[in-house]
């Protein structure tokens, strides 16, 4: 099953930095802006390392990857950033608001290195495709640095919650580094050297199997390049590039939450939505919330809101919004998913973002499989009043809501082998790269 290990992680050092200033979000999501708000904020932010800018004067020797792998070189001669001089593992919590509330959460986790494993050898599974852009692009930059700088970000099942006693305990005991980001969340890491407790943990985690919340393209990032090693060298199960650099999250522990992921549709040629619903109605019921003023419009979103959530807890809903009203989609009692989804296996056909994709996107609009990855009439938005806004603005035709998908589903869906939709899940927060780094050398 699941081999975790301690590490001696290279560390920003808090004496000549704020770390505040110099860790970023996950590579994928740095806009250019956000690019340029880290580099303003310290020259030694780890943008440098995971985005750096090209240039129009890039060469073979003097690129993004190369200016990353000198300024690593050159923080680590400079003392900027030091090795832990044990093997620890860092319990890493995060404390957040609720996007939208001010209910706040703590997330609790802990950071080692796992096992780099085949899917087949089903100790580790994907929830979600990958793409190969990404990959390319993160492979280019660990070939240079031979350094892991951000977080692969695993689920894995405890109900007794044995390891979140022994962090708990962890972080009790000492002051914590600490790291609030742009949004808010309060990052504290705490480093385990202790041997009796890492081994604990490593005792618990060992009959574990293991789920990608978030970090798909790293981890098969780190898949391609063990590979490459194990080709050069013959393949050593002890050397460094069979490991990778993880952050493990307990389903059964506090503060885990997904986020849904609405989809707007935009630029299809002979959009129709009378001709839409009508196509739609054999499978879904259809419930309108309909309003002729910004008044009527308030109360009829907070009742169609309220409702979408009521009737996710008790079957497949969806929301879409075009045309004036608010809709509440259910499905039908006498629906044959296994008629209308032959190739779709059981497990997925409770997934309320399955349905979309295959019965409202494809043949409902005609949007295909293929158009959705390459986001040639779809994309995503978060928050669902800017969902709304984007339909309201002529910048979509119709907007799709959704609820949460949960963990358990999740973990379901992975275990079986089956992967979903693209951004079916967005777990929340994001992990923090740069709070520990993982050097091959």
């Amino acid at each position: 099953m699941a081999e975790i290990f301690p590490f001696r992680a290279y560390r920003y050092n808090l004496e000549r930095v704020k770390l505040a200033d110099v860790v970023t979000q996950p590579y994928d999501k740095i806009t250019p802006a956000m690019q340029a708000h880290y580099a303003a904020a310290s020259p030694y932010n780890l943008i440098a390392v995971e985005k750096g800018k090209p240039a129009p004067s890039d060469t073979a020797a003097d690129n993004v990857y190369t200016r990353a792998e000198m300024a690593l070189e050159q923080w680590v001669r400079d003392g900027v950033m030091v090795r832990d001089e044990r093997p620890g593992i860092y319990a890493y919590f995060q404390e957040y608001a609720i996007p939208g509330t001010t209910e706040r959460r703590t997330r609790k986790g802990f950071i080692a290195l796992g096992r780099v494993e085949d899917y087949a050898a089903r100790v580790i599974f994907r929830h979600e495709q990958t793409l190969s852009g990404p990959k390319a692009d993160r492979l280019e930059l660990l070939r240079h640095t031979r350094t892991h700088t951000g977080q692969i970000f695993m689920l894995y099942a405890d109900p007794q919650r044995r390891i979140d006693a022994v962090i708990d305990e962890v972080a009790r005991q000492s002051p914590p580094a600490e790291a609030r980001d742009e949004y808010g969340v309060i990052h504290r890491l705490w480093p385990v050297f202790d041997p009796r407790k890492i081994e604990e943990i490593a005792g618990a985690m060992s009959s574990q199997k293991l789920v990608i919340a978030d970090g798909h393209h790293r981890y098969e990032t780190s898949l391609a390049y063990r590979d490459e090693c194990r080709k050069k060298s013959g393949g050593d199960r002890d050397a460094a590039y069979e490991k990778s650099m993880m952050t493990f999250v307990n389903t059964h522990g506090e503060g885990l939450l997904i986020l849904p992921t609405h989809r707007l549709v935009a630029n299809l040629p002979s959009f129709d939505i009378a001709s839409f619903r009508n196509k739609i109605s054999s499978v879904f019921e259809e419930e309108d919330y309909a309003f002729g003023s910004d008044s009527a419009r308030g109360v009829a979103y907070e009742r169609f809101r309220s409702d979408l959530q009521r009737a996710g807890e008790n079957g497949c809903a969806l929301g879409m919004y075009a045309g004036g009203a608010f809709t509440l989609l259910r499905l039908r009692g006498d629906a044959d998913l296994a008629k209308l989804m032959p190739k779709v296996g059981a497990a997925q056909r409770k997934l309320d973002v399955v349905l979309l994709h295959r019965l409202l996107l494809e043949d409902g609009l005609g949007i295909t499989a293929a158009a959705v990855t390459a986001e040639q009439n779809i994309t995503y938005e978060r928050e669902m009043g800017a969902a709304l806004d984007a339909v309201d603005r002529n910048r979509a035709q119709i907007c799709f809501l959704l609820n949460p998908v949960g963990v358990d589903r999740v973990m379901e869906i992975a275990l079986a082998g089956e992967v979903m939709p693209q951004k079916s899940t967005d777990f929340y927060p994001k992990l923090l790269s740069g709070l520990t780094l993982y050097r091959l050398d």
